[in-house]
């Protein structure tokens, strides 16, 4: 007759179960019979043995993904893949290698991610060359050309909704509007130092057009893309000499309402007198 030491099994029940991992239960089973001064063990053992590796592994999943949905909640949607040309605009826009916490492109964050983890949601042209709404699943920034051998515009990175952790999705409406700003521009023609426009953001599915009125009178149409729009126009701008000789230039930042339409051309969300400036707060109407 086999004498079972109880002590013993319980011990190696739960040295086992702290080793559970994605593991073969069976091995792990047969690997505790040959343990305790190899003695032989009622077939039970192995079977509970099995049993309790099994069910580790499972409750430790379980676990696993309850905390991550906790954390992470519903996963973002996927961007689309840059072209290689898209690619080549990210990469000039982040020449240090991504986003810039301010005016200093050198100065990053690795919270906000690499220029890698960027697609080009939405590109506005023109004549003078073209700026683009450039994001992540966590952020954006807003990228201009400027000419090759000229500065561009650092990358300032800004969270969906302006606050961390950033989330593309569960804006109200049918209408986002994540950022106006301005961006100099060089024009190959005279006055050289030129300055665009810019209003961007995200729009519900079903969106099909983005106006911009700006309260100096014009109306600009967005381009629209992906559920992503930016719109663009040149800013009026007048330069003027200071008293120590150095070239100073206001620029005119109009307010600007933005308004979304379906295919049917009925108003899907609007947002009245953005001002310069704007980083859109989650939870505006």
């Amino acid at each position: 007759m086999t004498t079972v030491n109880e002590h013993t099994i319980a011990e190696e029940l739960r040295r086992m179960a702290g080793e559970a991992r994605p593991v073969d239960a069976h091995a792990l089973a047969v690997r505790a019979a040959s343990r305790t001064a190899r003695r032989r063990r009622a077939p039970w053992l192995l079977a509970a043995a099995a049993a309790l590796v099994a069910g580790a592994v499972t409750v430790s999943s379980f676990g696993t993904d309850q905390m991550t949905a906790r954390v992470a909640g519903p996963s973002a949607p996927r961007l689309p893949d840059n072209t290689p040309e898209q690619l080549r605009l990210v990469r000039a826009c982040m020449p240090a290698g991504g986003p810039s916490v301010n005016v200093n492109p050198d100065w990053r964050d690795p919270a906000h991610g690499t220029a890698a983890d960027f697609r080009v949601l939405a590109e506005y042209r023109d004549e003078n060359g073209s700026s683009a709404l450039v994001g992540s699943t966590k952020g954006f920034v807003v990228c201009t050309a400027v000419g090759e051998k000229e500065l561009r515009e650092p990358p300032v990175f800004t969270y969906w909704g302006n606050k961390a952790p950033g989330s593309l999705t569960g804006f109200p409406g049918g209408l986002s509007v994540d950022v106006y700003t301005n961006h100099y521009r060089y024009s190959k023609v005279s006055p050289h130092d030129t300055y665009v426009l810019l209003v961007a953001g995200r729009v519900a599915p079903g969106v099909s057009r983005v106006t911009v009125d700006w309260s100096d009178g014009r109306r600009t149409q967005a381009v629209v893309t992906g559920g992503f729009f930016i719109a663009g126009t040149p800013a009026k701008a007048t330069s003027r000499r200071n008293d120590r000789s150095f070239v100073e230039t206001d620029v005119d930042t109009p307010s600007a309402t933005v308004t979304a339409y379906d295919a049917a051309g009925r108003i899907a969300g609007t947002r009245n007198n953005v001002e310069y400036g704007w980083r859109g707060p989650v939870g505006t109407p």
